[in-house]
């Protein structure tokens, strides 16, 4: 079967496409954002096409393209469209796919339906992107708990931002979920430098071949 990872985030903002930039380009797989909300400057797809280093083609286009920066229910309300959860189907592709969603677990895509519901149907392994700041072992435990709620698959912990090491480690305490790495906060954020740091700081080929 295709290896298929759900990349989410415990908050919107947090680092979540740079580090799918990173996994998909250490995968040589797929990428796919279904719903991009904000049309302004570059797309999260378009900026995956420029750090992942994957052929042309590897970037898959959005289900839905909503202009305004907003959680996708009322960005799509905004446009006048309807999001359709059915046109959600996980794609079939001849390799790994990283698919990223929009903000945390609980942001809406119509006014029935979160994207964590959305995920509980795929039933696919769960990375979860939680910032170092203040505030993350709130945002980090309660994402963890809204999971096993589901019977979400969750792979671990992916870090974003300057360590914080008595933060980090209260959370995998507290979750008993392993922590995958850290993502620093890059200065310059390059293909070639977001190499360099996944290879760093995760243990990419566990997470390529664990489930």
């Amino acid at each position: 079967m295709t290896k298929r990872i759900v990349i989410t985030g415990t908050d919107t903002g947090i680092g979540k496409t740079v580090f799918s930039a990173g996994l998909a380009g250490f995968l040589n797989g797929f990428y796919w954002k279904p719903v991009q909300s904000g049309l302004d400057g570059e797309t999260d797809s378009e900026v995956v096409a420029r750090l992942a280093g994957l052929p042309p083609g590897r970037v898959l286009p959005e289900v839905y393209r909503l202009k305004e920066p907003l959680s996708p229910h009322r960005s799509a309300e905004l446009d006048g469209v309807a999001i359709d959860v059915a046109r959600l189907s996980l794609p079939d592709l001849p390799g790994p796919i990283v698919i990223e969603g929009a903000g945390g677990l609980m942001v809406p895509l119509n006014r029935r339906t979160k994207f964590i519901d959305i995920f509980a149907q795929w039933r696919v392994p769960i990375i979860l992107c939680a910032r170092t700041k203040l505030g993350t072992i709130n945002h980090t435990l309660l994402s963890i708990e809204a999971l096993r709620a589901r019977s979400i698959p969750l792979v671990g912990i992916a870090f974003i931002g300057d360590e914080v090491a008595d933060t980090q480690r209260t959370i995998v305490e507290f979750s008993g979920i392993r922590q995958l790495g850290r993502l620093p906060l890059l200065d310059p954020l390059t293909s070639e430098t977001l190499r360099e740091a996944m290879v760093a700081g995760f243990d990419l080929a566990a997470i390529a071949g664990g489930e």
